[in-house]
C-alpha cells in the first residue's frame, strides 16, 4: 500500500459536494424526477449540460490538458454520492465514468477531450451486469473498420452520440468508438437508469485500442466503475436513513413521535451502524483508484460487496418505517428502492464481488 487514504471529504471535496448538492436540489429534486422517468424522454440533458459546465462533472479524473478538471477518481466518487441521492437522469455512470475510464486508460487523445467537456456523451457499450474480471465481450464483430453485432441492456445508450464498442476481429479484442447505431428502450426496473439494446449493422468505426490494450482498457473500466457505483450506493443509503429519521421525528402516534418508540430506535441504529460502515469502504476504495493503489481490486471488491447490500437494506427500511405512505408513488422511496436493487446487479453482484475477493486474497470459496 501506497498509505491509507483519508476516509474524511477535504475542504475541497466538501465544496464540491455542497455545490453538486445545490445544483441538484434546484434542477432534480425529487418530484422532478418522478415526472421525467414518466415522460417519453426520461434523461435531463439540463442538468447534465450544469454539471459539466459548472463543476467538471464531466471529466473530473481527466487532466486539464486534455480538457477535463485535472481532479481524480475522489472527486468523482463525491459526484456519484450526491447523484445517489438525488436520482438525476444523467449519464453519469456512463459517460464520465465508465467511458471515460476505458478512454483515459486506451490513452486516446481525440474523443476524450470532447468527453470531459461535456460536449459529447460516450458511452461503453456492454452490458450494465458486466463485472470485473469476466471474459472480454464476443458479442460485436468487427471486419476492416465494420461492426456487426448487438449489445443489451447498455446503461445510458439512449443518451449516447458516441459509443466505445468491445469488439472482436481476425486479430482479436479490439474497442471501437462508434457513432453510427441502434438503441431500443429497454423495460428496467429503475426508470431512473434507462437501460438499451445496441444494433450496429456494418457501422463504421475508429479503432481506440487492440488486443491486450483494449482488454486491460475495458477491465479497467469496469473496476472504475463497480469502485464508483459504491459511492453512489452509499450516496442513496445516506438519504434513505436520513430521510426515514425526518420522518419518525415528525410523525406521531398516540401523541407520541414515532421516532421514540425503542423497536424504531433499533432498526434506526441498526441501519445507521451499516450506512457508517459502507462509508468506509466506499470512501477507501475511491481513495485506491485515485492514486492506483495496489490494494485497489480488494478494496473495490469489499465496497461494491458492501455497499450493494447497505443501500437495499436502506431503502427497504426507507420504505416499511414511511408505513402506508412509503408505498405511494408520490413518494420517493420507491425511486430509491428500484435504484438500489438495480445497482445491486449492476457491474457485478455481491456474490461476484465476493468471489473476486476470495481469489484476490487468496480465500478458498467455502473455507470455514
Amino acid at each position: 500500500m501506497t498509505g491509507f487514504p483519508s476516509l474524511l471529504h477535504s475542504d475541497d471535496e466538501q465544496q464540491l459536494r455542497e455545490t453538486v448538492r445545490r445544483q441538484l436540489a434546484a434542477r432534480a429534486d425529487w418530484s422532478s424526477v418522478l415526472r421525467r422517468v414518466e415522460a417519453d424522454d426520461p434523461y435531463d440533458a439540463d442538468t447534465w449540460r450544469t454539471l459539466a459546465a459548472q463543476t467538471g462533472a464531466a471529466g473530473l479524473p481527466v487532466p486539464e490538458e486534455l480538457g477535463g478538471a485535472g481532479a481524480s477518481w475522489r472527486e468523482t466518487a463525491v459526484v456519484a454520492e450526491e447523484l445517489g441521492r438525488s436520482l438525476a437522469v444523467v449519464p453519469f455512470l456512463g459517460s464520465a465514468v465508465l467511458a471515460t475510464a476505458a478512454l483515459l486508460h486506451a490513452g486516446e487523445s481525440e474523443l476524450l477531450p470532447q468527453v470531459a467537456g461535456g460536449e459529447r456523451t460516450a458511452v461503453l457499450a456492454v452490458p450494465l451486469s458486466t463485472w470485473p474480471g469476466s471474459s472480454f465481450p464476443t458479442s460485436v464483430s468487427v471486419e476492416g473498420d465494420a461492426l456487426t453485432g448487438r449489445v443489451t441492456s447498455v446503461g445510458d445508450a439512449g443518451a449516447a452520440d458516441v459509443l466505445l464498442v468491445p469488439a472482436i476481429g481476425p486479430d482479436g479484442p479490439s474497442l471501437w468508438a462508434v457513432e453510427a447505431f441502434e438503441v431500443t428502450p429497454r423495460t428496467s426496473l429503475d426508470m431512473t437508469r434507462p437501460l438499451g439494446d445496441v444494433t450496429l449493422s456494418g457501422s463504421s468505426g475508429r479503432r481506440v485500442a487492440e488486443g491486450a490494450a483494449a482488454e486491460a482498457a475495458l477491465q479497467h473500466a469496469l473496476m472504475v466503475g463497480a469502485g464508483i457505483l459504491a459511492s453512489e450506493q452509499l450516496g442513496l443509503a445516506e438519504q434513505c436513513l436520513e430521510t426515514t429519521i425526518a420522518y419518525l421525528k415528525e410523525r406521531y402516534q398516540f401523541g407520541r413521535p414515532l421516532g421514540s418508540y425503542q423497536a424504531l430506535k433499533h432498526r434506526l441504529a441498526s441501519l445507521w451502524v451499516e450506512v457508517t460502515r459502507a462509508r468506509a469502504t466506499a470512501r477507501y476504495a475511491a481513495g485506491c483508484l485515485a492514486t492506483q493503489d495496489p490494494d485497489t481490486a480488494v478494496a473495490v471488491a469489499v465496497a461494491a460487496a458492501i455497499c450493494s447490500d447497505v443501500a437495499v437494506l436502506a431503502a427497504e427500511e426507507c420504505v416499511q418505517l414511511h408505513g402506508g405512505l412509503g408505498f405511494t408513488w408520490e413518494h420517493p422511496a420507491h425511486l430509491w428502492l428500484k435504484r438500489a436493487k438495480a445497482d445491486q446487479i449492476a457491474l457485478g453482484t455481491p456474490d461476484r464481488h465476493r468471489a473476486a475477493l476470495a481469489d484476490l486474497v487468496d480465500l478458498p470459496l467455502g473455507a470455514g
